[in-house]
């Protein structure tokens, strides 16, 4: 055990899909294992009872959790960055740094920090989510530098069912964003299996495909000081090397 590389997760409580992706994304790597903290997510939405999931102590308390398992590197591995902002992330990783000592980062700093990093500035967006989600998601990256330049989305308000989105729906969904040729495809949504797909997609769609539970999963390694590109078979951003740690999460 000594000689492990410990990452810890802080989860939405109805998500079923990024515990056993992550732990299928780790297989190779036998020297570092995945822990799982939840928070309680019962539903996905814009309006303020929705957004106080997200408050402080409950994100700091599953956080506080972790660190009794002694982790090398937190993320908050969901989405609500992407609407509420990058810098309530910000934020949140700040305060899970200074709280526990051990540097945080989330999904939404990890995508962004992929982008940043492979110089992507035009971007298709796959997502389940209802089109007040998908257009707040837009003008976030929009307001980081990020243009999105193709979108579909399933307008879905069945947050649990995101798990159970047919894997053909997910890739008609990359493949039509993918005419727009986009540098990159992002899928967000960590209760969404885009990360099983993206090697394939990328095969076919010619375009890196970014998914939110493959994106936490890299940008926790390097902070974890973990070298991404362990991770094989899971598409192209495990090659890719963070440009700013800084930037990715709060170090401590």
């Amino acid at each position: 055990m000594q000689s492990r590389t410990r990452i810890g997760m802080i989860t939405p409580s109805l998500n079923t899909v990024l515990e056993p992706v992550t732990y299928a994304m780790l297989a190779g790597l036998p020297d570092v294992t995945a822990h799982f903290s939840r928070l309680s997510v019962s539903s996905i939405a814009l309006d303020e009872e929705a957004t106080a999931q997200f408050a402080d102590e409950p994100m700091l308390a599953a956080a506080r959790l972790l660190a009794d398992a002694r982790v090398h590197a937190i993320c908050w591995n969901g989405t609500a960055g992407s609407w509420l902002g990058p810098d309530f992330d910000r934020r949140l990783c700040e305060a899970i740094a200074r709280e526990t000592g051990i540097p945080a980062t989330s999904a939404t700093l990890a995508l962004a920090e992929l982008f940043r990093s492979r110089g992507v500035r035009r971007f298709a967006l796959v997502t389940p989510f209802e089109d007040a989600l998908q257009e707040a998601i837009i003008d976030t990256y929009r307001r980081e530098g990020f243009e999105c330049v193709a979108e579909r989305h399933l307008d879905s308000d069945d947050t649990f069912g995101y798990a159970a989105v047919p894997p053909a729906d997910t890739e008609e969904m990359i493949r039509a964003v993918a005419d727009a040729r986009p540098e990159a495809i992002a899928a967000v949504c960590t209760n969404m299996m885009g990360a099983p797909h993206a090697q394939a997609m990328e095969a076919e769609a010619g375009r890196p495909v970014y998914d939110s539970v493959a994106a936490a999963l890299w940008g926790t390694l390097a902070l974890a000081g973990v070298d991404p590109g362990r991770v094989e078979g899971w598409g192209e951003l495990f090659s890719v090397t963070p440009a700013s740690l800084e930037r990715l999460g709060a170090l401590v």
